[in-house]
């Protein structure tokens, strides 16, 4: 997911608030106007561009971001998971994983076709990270409900950035979902359907994931994905049955950060020799904000196409955009500090959208969010704080933290960092790419993913182009809208917001499956999906 706040909508003085916007981005908040003597980043932030006037009074992110996840009625007891070991989980080096059975949780004790929990490999466990001082990541693995022994390994990554991926596996595209009164019920379409799966809280302080030492804090795209890697090697090592099994990488939200940079560090691992070759397949980001430059510049034109903002509101909207595509540029070159300017100046072309869209829920257009509640995922904090389950996952004492205000705040830096840069690289070495988006998603929305992927340069560039528009058809029914070429894929998913599996489980279900054997196009040719 991706956090951002909006505008308090008593107060129409919208430009003496700065806010969040973003589930793509665990929460787009507010920082601290930087110093006069700054670069020429900081210049932008001192200039009146008509509505783009800032004030020094903004709201630090922390606070935003503690205030936007309790618009999903999260209330994690800790900014981050700050804890002493756990006994069993201070190994250096490996992977300290055990098999969990919370039978007692699980509606009928078995999945749709009768199958037993017994027969299922569950497992959870740590990794001490050797990049550290004193990290240890958490994860789940689900052994596969179909063919575990042939069928594909998948990761997933949860957004924020600074979420738990125990988001997805309630919530999405686990095993099971949490009912009303905290037991578990099977996910019919639960990707394990079709994969061999592992969801990772990560960065370090999300989740169960945790650290005695705050230095161990990811701040950008390198620390991050050189976790997941020495992750990655420390569980093929454990499992060495899965490592000739295809590899796949998913995830959502600012997992379109997450998920190129860490596809870029398994391939450079593998061309380098380094450790147990990971067979890596492709990897697929779902309202996943990748490349800012182009994908802010969409929201207006996102908003005006659906009706949440006026002809005239778009024409004053869009002269936000050049000193926000400006100070992106200074990002890519000037570094962190103009980061930071960029995410202030930016932020306001969402903010302003929001103001005039009123309780919209950006995640899902077609909802109206209730006083300050979008989304209700109290449940899975409950179920997760239980100690009966703590006990069942080997984590001790260890609380849950939902979403990290201290994770996202870290990461703050690296929001409006073009992670599309290190993608064509792969797609020339055969590595699959897949880009889908919900339709009624606006933060990360269809058309931004879409004119990215459109736009970046790679040798199959014109050619996916000029590429027919096709049905993805589900049961007889058109599910989305499909164009493709070569390692490259787009997939507009119908009737989906932000969260696609959550909204269209089968249909996300079959995705993946024809997705990672080869087969996800259609034959049908309809209207382009080219966007304009």
């Amino acid at each position: 997911m991706i956090f951002t706040a909006m505008p308090p909508h008593s107060n129409n003085n919208y430009y003496n608030y700065i806010s969040l916007r973003s589930l793509c981005l665990l929460v787009l908040a507010a920082v601290p106007l930087v110093s006069p003597s700054s670069s020429s980043s900081s210049e932008l932030l001192g200039q009146n561009y008509g509505d783009l006037r800032l004030s020094s009074t903004a709201n630090f992110p922390k606070l935003e971001a503690e205030r936007l996840i309790r618009q999903l009625n999260l209330f994690p007891k800790h900014p981050f998971n700050r804890a002493v070991a756990v006994e069993e989980s201070s190994a250096a080096g490996r992977l300290v994983e055990r098999r969990f059975k919370i039978s007692q949780l699980v509606a009928g004790g078995g999945d749709s076709d009768g199958t037993s929990l017994e027969d299922f490999g569950h497992h959870a466990g740590y990794y001490r990270l050797p990049r550290s001082k004193d990290a240890r990541m958490f994860y789940f693995f689900f052994e596969s409900r179909n063919k575990k022994e042939e069928d594909p390994v998948v990761i997933w990554l949860t957004g924020g950035p600074g979420c738990s991926s125990e988001l997805a596996l309630l919530y999405e595209n686990g095993p099971f979902h949490i009912s009303d009164n905290l037991s578990l019920v099977w996910n019919d379409f639960g990707w394990d359907k079709a994969s061999n799966l592992i969801y990772v809280d990560q960065p370090i302080g999300t989740g169960f994931s945790y650290t005695s030492d705050s230095s161990d804090i990811r701040h950008d795209e390198d620390g991050v994905s050189n976790d997941l890697y020495d992750f990655l090697q420390a569980f093929f090592k454990e499992h060495p049955q899965y490592v000739k099994n295809d590899f796949f990488i998913t995830g959502e939200s600012y997992a379109g950060h997450y998920i190129p940079a860490f596809a870029a560090r398994v391939h450079r691992g593998n061309k380098a020799n380094e450790g147990i070759h990971i067979n890596l397949k492709g990897f697929a980001m779902g309202n996943g904000l990748t490349n800012p430059w182009i994908q802010y510049a969409a929201y207006a034109d996102y908003a005006l196409d659906n009706g949440l903002i006026s002809a005239s509101d778009y024409k004053s909207i869009n002269q936000m955009v050049p000193p926000c595509q400006e100070a992106i540029k200074l990002c890519g070159t000037d570094g962190d500090q103009a980061c930071l300017s960029a995410y202030i100046v930016c932020t306001n072309i969402f903010n302003k959208i929001m103001d005039i869209a009123g309780q919209t829920n950006y995640y899902d257009i077609r909802k109206k969010c209730e006083t300050d509640l979008c989304y209700d995922f109290s449940k899975m904090e409950k179920l997760l704080n239980e100690k009966s389950v703590r006990q069942a996952l080997g984590v001790g004492n260890i609380d849950f933290v939902s979403c990290s205000s201290t994770v996202y705040e870290a990461m703050q830096s690296d929001w409006m960092k073009n992670l599309e840069t290190g993608i064509p690289t792969l797609l020339e070495d055969g590595i699959n790419l897949l880009v889908y988006a919900g339709e009624y998603d606006l933060i990360c929305n269809w058309l931004g993913n879409s004119r990215w992927v459109h736009a970046m340069e790679w040798s199959g560039q014109k050619q996916f182009s000029a590429s027919p528009t096709v049905s993805f058809v589900v049961d007889g029914t058109e599910a989305g809208l499909l164009k493709g070429h070569g390692p490259l894929s787009f997939l507009k998913v119908h009737d989906a917001g932000h969260m696609v599996p959550m909204d269209q489980p089968k249909a996300s279900l079959e995705m993946l499956r024809r997705w990672m054997h080869g087969t996800l196009a259609a034959a049908e040719t309809k209207d382009e999906v080219v966007p304009q």
